[in-house]
């Protein structure tokens, strides 16, 4: 259920009159050029469109409304192939809603030594051009991305592409709707939040429900949708003993594949693509709807356990943003150590909800006592995850702001097998090590519910929370526990003052 197939990327080119219609012509051929060729090669997660040079305040102010207006358009690529005074962006910018990338590149890669004269200076002046494209945006305080490079270079084209996947995700969180299922869990602090301040900043709504209200919805499931929904069940997954066809545990799946049917009607006819439950309101639900969870996040909702509607409209952003790219995104939870001295590793789960999308094989479906909840055995998929890097990211509300806290780490195998631990689960090395980045996410009052991702990288989501115009923390190969501590307390000086900046 995630579709960014109509999903555009404005190619904008900034230039003057100054130049005379044949210099201009050339500009417009050079632009629509590498829109083409960066469209032909598929390095772009997105449709890069192609727009008029631009050339007069009005141009620009016009086209930046248009871009406002259009509902595939979800974000610009500016680029000034000549010099374009900056004075004239100025209205348009203030007008302009959408993302913007900077794109600080020229056609040509080379100088090319032996043929240059004026004529090729005054077509190619991408190099101060851009400097005075670049300066009226800082002066305004515009939040952007700026890019600098050959367009050819691969580098250029993923950073490029880090950023399109953040604005695909910042767009698919626009009129976003979170489903809450019950409330908090009672007394937890960090999963509470500001749910108005998180609408006018973000742009989605949480709306809660009543756990009877699901509860109607999967009790309109029919015996025939039930028994067709076992039967694809059966084909996707390995089935322990007990829940085949006349298994003593039967019934448990038959219940967990009712459970999923009526969430998933529930969503799609209310329109969400986030949502949360907890285990404290399972009223009229006769088993907690771990199975349910992992396959509705497998096919793109976000999550977030015990009310988090932060961390569930975080992993939905992740998995918009990770699209189409190997590995997969997870809601997740740092369970439990190991600390054994040049050896220790963070083992993350959470009870039966992590996402088969991180599975390293096809996962086992299994029935097993909870031992929490007070309901019947829960249906879940047990699997473990491959090695590889992964990202952790914890979206909090610190009262005044919203902070992104990130922590890249490496996914590594277990010590030893684990025989009587049957949930989903994933053991991994945080940057730069385990005391350190526990230290600094304490610091930082990051969250024990994260977006656990092996496809989202840490660009992708620095250019997010660019765009959102939040927080952004770094514990990460670098960090230093007193310099991360001086960093928290510039931060909290600097969002104080930022609003008077931006006035």
């Amino acid at each position: 259920m995630i579709h960014m197939e109509k999903n555009e990327v404005w190619f904008i080119t900034g230039s003057q009159h100054l130049y005379g219609e044949a210099t201009l012509a050339e500009v417009r051929k050079n632009a629509s050029a590498i829109v083409s060729e960066l469209n032909r090669q598929g390095a772009m997660p997105v449709m890069m469109v192609f727009k008029e040079v631009l050339t007069t305040r009005a141009a620009i102010t016009n086209l930046m409304l248009k871009a406002n207006s259009n509902k595939n358009c979800i974000g610009i690529i500016t680029w000034m192939h000549t010099f374009s005074p900056a004075k004239m962006w100025i209205n348009g910018i203030k007008q302009l809603k959408k993302p913007i990338l900077h794109l600080h590149t020229q056609f040509n890669r080379d100088i090319p030594w032996e043929s240059i004269d004026m004529d090729f200076m005054n077509l190619n002046q991408s190099a101060h051009g851009g400097r005075e494209y670049g300066f009226i945006l800082s002066r305004m305080r515009r939040d952007r991305k700026v890019v600098v490079g050959h367009w050819q270079d691969e580098a250029v084209q993923a950073r490029i592409s880090a950023w399109m996947r953040a604005a695909m995700a910042w767009h698919d969180w626009q009129g976003m709707r979170v489903a809450r299922f019950g409330d908090n869990m009672r007394e937890v602090a960090v999963t509470e939040g500001d749910k108005v301040q998180a609408e006018l900043k973000f742009g989605y709504s949480v709306s809660g429900y009543g756990v009877g209200d699901l509860v109607a919805s999967v009790n309109s499931v029919s015996d025939q949708q039930v028994k067709e929904h076992l039967a694809l069940l059966e084909k996707s997954f390995d089935l322990a003993p007990a829940i085949v066809q006349g298994g003593t545990h039967r019934s448990n799946l038959e219940e967990a594949a009712r459970i999923e049917l009526g969430m998933q009607s529930f969503l799609e006819e209310g329109g969400f693509k986030a949502f949360t439950t907890t285990f404290e309101d399972l009223h009229g639900l006769k088993q907690l709807p771990g199975h349910a969870v992992q396959r509705l996040m497998a096919a793109g909702y976000g999550f977030g356990a015990e009310g988090d509607w932060k961390t569930a409209a975080l992993v939905r952003a992740m998995k918009v943003m990770g699209h189409g790219l190997p590995g997969g995104t997870s809601f997740m939870e740092d369970y439990t150590y190991h600390l054994k001295p040049g050896g220790m590793k963070v083992l993350g789960a959470h009870m039966l909800e992590i996402c088969p999308s991180i599975a390293r094989d096809k996962p086992s479906m299994e029935v097993h006592e909870l031992g929490i909840g007070g309901k019947d055995d829960p249906l879940r998929l047990v699997f473990d995850v491959e090695k590889g890097p992964g990202l952790n990211a914890s979206l909090v509300d610190m009262g005044g702001r919203f902070r992104l806290i990130l922590n890249p780490c490496e996914v590594v195998e277990a010590d030893r097998p684990l025989p009587n631990l049957p949930v989903a689960r994933v053991l991994w090395v945080p940057e730069p090590d385990l005391p350190t980045a526990a230290e600094a996410w304490i610091h930082a009052g990051g969250a024990h519910h994260t977006g656990f991702s092996m496809s989202v990288n840490a660009e992708m989501m620095e250019d997010f929370a660019d765009i959102a115009g939040i927080e952004t923390l770094f514990i990460d190969k670098d960090t230093k526990i007193r310099t991360f501590k001086n960093e928290l307390r510039w931060n909290d000086l600097y969002y104080h003052l930022s609003g008077g900046l931006n006035h």
